[in-house]
């Protein structure tokens, strides 16, 4: 694996000095300005470090971009400069998780925070495609509410239950109903989860420092990072305070989806015949 810093030269110069001379020969650095990263979709400012990372993506000096920065700058930035892929106008970051059961794929984990049913159905078709590789075929999914009875929820959950079972699912998925936050952990009723990016990051996060506190955290967990879906390019994202060990099992991960070439398999399967990305033009920024 070749790595490519981009950042300021303050901070890239001094992490490549600390470096032993046979890993410096596979670490380059594209360096720049230290500024800081515009509001989602703001177009303010000078050349931020998350922008110059998806360029290099974009004109070939790397294959996949890897940031622990703003997550909403992150978006923005692949979104407008690898493109989308089609019918989806919203990217979605999912995060696998373990489960007693094994792992599931939870998301959105804050790509964004507000949703409409539509949003929540695409994130549906993105999620069950991404599990159908990741984990296995015919996955069941999920849309995370507070009972399992139909009327449960909120007014986008009980809108959103509905339409999910008429929805066309990619790679034989199935829709497995209303699920709640313990039968995450369980894994028993779903292998995606599927919610908006507030309630995704939330809880996440609630797992993540519970695994920390008990020391349940299984060995060979998936990485502590999310693949970005959408986007017309490998990216993938970390926790602005991940550890190093993070930080590796992220670059891992996006080595992975490159080298599985993921971006093609992913957009085929949401392409194929008789799936359809809902409209969610209406309603949504």
């Amino acid at each position: 694996m070749q790595l490519l810093l981009v950042g300021p030269a303050s901070v890239a110069d001094g992490f490549l000095r600390a470096l032993d001379p046979d890993l410096r020969e596979r670490v380059g650095a594209r360096t720049g300005p230290a500024t800081a990263a515009p509001a989602l979709g703001s177009g303010r400012g000078l050349d931020t470090t998350v922008r110059a990372a998806v360029r290099a993506v974009a004109d070939g000096s790397a294959d996949a971009v890897l940031s622990a920065g703003p997550t909403g700058a992150t978006v923005s930035a692949a979104a407008l400069g690898l493109g989308r892929w089609p019918g989806v106008r919203r990217p979605v970051l999912a995060a696998t998780v373990p489960t007693a059961a094994g792992l599931a794929v939870l998301l959105d984990v804050g790509a964004s925070v507000d949703a409409t049913p539509a949003t929540l159905a695409g994130h549906a078709i993105l999620g069950a495609a991404y599990a159908s590789v990741a984990l296995g075929e015919r996955p069941r999914v999920g849309l995370l509410s507070i009972g399992h009875e139909t009327g449960k929820g909120d007014r986008v959950r009980r809108a959103t239950d509905p339409l999910l079972h008429e929805l066309a699912l990619p790679a034989g998925a199935r829709y497995a109903g209303l699920v709640e936050g313990d039968d995450v952990v369980a894994g028993d009723r779903a292998d995606v989860v599927v919610t908006d990016g507030f309630t995704g990051n939330v809880l996440l996060k609630g797992l993540e420092a519970a695994f920390d506190l008990t020391g349940a955290r299984p060995a060979g967990a998936p990485p502590r990072a999310a693949a970005l879906l959408g986007v017309a390019g490998v990216a993938v994202v970390c926790h602005g305070a991940a550890a190093r060990a993070h930080i590796a099992s992220g670059l891992a991960l996006a080595a992975h989806l490159h080298r599985t070439a993921s971006v093609a398999t992913l957009t085929d399967l949401i392409t194929a015949p008789g799936i359809e990305m809902p409209d969610n033009s209406r309603g949504d920024a």
